[in-house]
């Protein structure tokens, strides 16, 4: 969580408790974490949500190229999935191969 305070990425200053200083999170910002969490394990350059953050705070009138942005990932992740898909099928293919020729010894 640290982190991603360091990179300039939530979208509220974090809080802290007044009589120990830990650090207090909201569930928004759990559930901001967690966004952001998605967003880079499917493969998200940091630079692009840091794009995507920076504008989150400059308002609503940003929404049309935060759409884009998002929409741009989605076009990414969805390309990777096919060629994942098609790696799958290749080796499906080479098991059931595999496993035709075990049954016929």
């Amino acid at each position: 969580m640290r982190y991603y305070e360091r990179a300039g990425l939530m979208i509220q200053h974090v809080g802290r408790d007044e009589r120990n200083g830990y650090r207090f999170y909201s569930q928004e910002d759990v559930a901001w974490i967690e966004f952001l969490k998605r967003l880079r394990a499917t493969g998200m350059p940091i630079r692009d949500i840091q794009r995507y953050t920076a504008l989150l705070h400059q308002g609503e009138q940003t929404m049309p190229e935060r759409l884009q942005l998002l929409k741009q990932h989605q076009s990414r992740v969805e390309e990777h999935l096919k060629e994942v898909k098609h790696h799958l099928e290749v080796i499906t293919f080479k098991i059931v191969c595999y496993e035709q020729l075990h049954t016929q010894e």
